[in-house]
């Protein structure tokens, strides 16, 4: 990777493709620090305090802070990749967008138009209820019509910006403008993350047990981040044989290709699922003030991560069981609406491809669909290890960060896709090199 990134300085194009990236970047980090006009800065520091609940954290780290601060940058890129899931389910679902899609760019081009109003709707829902909801619990310094409509137009304005840079990313710079714009900004709390891990367990400790402490939190860093990238780069790839045929006098085809399969074939979505459903009637209750009490108030105990894998509450931790059981579910669900056996077999049988020792058609599809409930099923237990151990960590040993398994995943993901995508253009670029020659 640093001798990828060390060849592409050498090259002026790509250089100034990073040098845009990063004022980009530098520029989101700015707008993270303004606030919105009209609002208590200080409610959500304290509001926080108050709170046992984790489901704002979560959206905080995501947000890099910026939520937590009540800048202009609040809401962040989150209504985008919302709208862009809601999006690839309605491609599915509607005939017509899918029918979009395969136009080609034309078609892509349309999608993505819909998507950028779409987000601009959520963003304004999400700071209509911001705004509404917290405002007049102490949000707004004066809880009137004029201010609530600033707060609205300032977050959903910051919101639809975000989306324009990383498109901006994503065409004049290194590219996966979106991630990279969410994964910048959950970078910018891991530091502070770190720095109290080691204040907790190593600092002020006698020096075997810091030096200890120390090795044992490197480590556990580690092994997550070479898990996530085995899970990103593991494929499993069946053999395709395309029979000869005859096209006037030639005889063409035969050759031999694979259709890859990824372990981790739904990527971060099933934990992203599974951690919006869990905290959802958090949240609500949250918004709208409502203190469970009884039964209520022990299943949103449930529902809060802070209180899984605690030694002293057990009985919370069958939260756990049905997250782990949701980010199974979902990962089967999403890939079975992503990817479609029958649909590749057939094109497969079209094309005169088949896989050696399987006959084509339906039992191509139903090989297929064998193949991929186990990989999927690893891929699944895979991200339920490197979410789960980081709730372990907190529950048992008290180690609150705000990043997690989660954000993990995104930053390896992204950082190894945007390496990828810069390998692609020096070699694009010394193709142009050697034709012009």
């Amino acid at each position: 990777m640093f001798t990828t990134l060390k060849n592409a300085f050498k090259i002026k194009e790509i250089r100034n493709k990073i040098f845009f990236t990063f004022l980009m970047l530098v520029v989101i980090r700015l707008g993270a620090q303004l606030p919105v006009p009209g609002v208590d800065r200080t409610y959500f520091a304290r509001w926080f305090e108050q709170q046992t609940g984790d489901a704002f954290n979560f959206f905080d780290a995501f947000t890099g802070g910026s939520f937590i601060n009540m800048s202009i940058l609040a809401l962040n890129i989150t209504p985008y990749i919302t709208s862009s899931i809601i999006m690839q389910l309605m491609t599915i679902a509607i005939p017509k967008l899918e029918e979009m899609q395969r136009d080609g760019a034309d078609g892509r081009k349309k999608i993505a138009s819909i998507t950028r109003y779409v987000t601009v709707a959520l963003a304004l829902i999400e700071s209509s209820v911001m705004a509404i909801g917290f405002g007049r619990q102490g949000l707004l310094a004066t809880y009137n019509v004029m201010n609530i409509i600033t707060v609205i137009a300032a977050l959903t304005a910051g919101s639809a910006f975000l989306m324009w840079i990383g498109e901006r990313i994503t065409e004049n710079g290194v590219g996966n403008g979106i991630s990279i714009v969410l994964t910048i900004n959950i970078l910018s709390r891991i530091p502070q993350d770190i720095t109290q891990l080691f204040e907790q367990f190593v600092i002020g400790r006698s020096i075997a047990k810091g030096v200890v402490a120390a090795i044992i939190i490197i480590a556990i860093i580690v092994l997550m981040v070479v898990l996530v990238i085995i899970l990103n780069d593991g494929v499993r790839k069946i053999p395709v044989q395309y029979a000869k045929k005859m096209q006037g006098r030639k005889m063409v085809g035969g050759q031999t290709t694979n259709i890859p399969l990824k372990v981790n074939t739904s990527g971060v979505i099933p934990v992203i699922f599974a951690s919006s459903l869990m905290q959802l009637p958090v949240v609500v209750c949250s918004l709208f003030n409502i203190n469970g009490t009884g039964v209520w108030s022990e299943i949103l105990r449930g529902l809060n991560s802070n209180y899984w894998c605690n030694p002293e509450h057990l009985v919370y931790s069958i939260g756990l069981v049905v997250y782990v059981l949701l980010v199974v579910f979902f990962a089967y669900f999403y890939t079975s609406i992503t990817f479609n056996p029958m649909e590749i077999a057939d094109n497969m049988k079209r094309q005169g491809g088949f896989i050696p020792g399987i006959r084509p058609g339906k039992p191509t599809s139903d090989y297929l669909s064998k193949l991929l409930n186990y990989i999927v099923f690893i891929g699944a237990i895979g991200l339920t290890i490197v979410c789960v151990v980081p709730y372990f960590f907190n529950g048992v040993f008290g180690a609150s960060v705000s990043f997690g398994g989660t954000s993990l995943i995104i930053i390896v993901s992204v950082v190894l896709e945007t390496v990828k995508q810069i390998e692609s253009q020096m070699l694009v670029r010394n193709y142009k090199g050697f034709l012009n020659d």
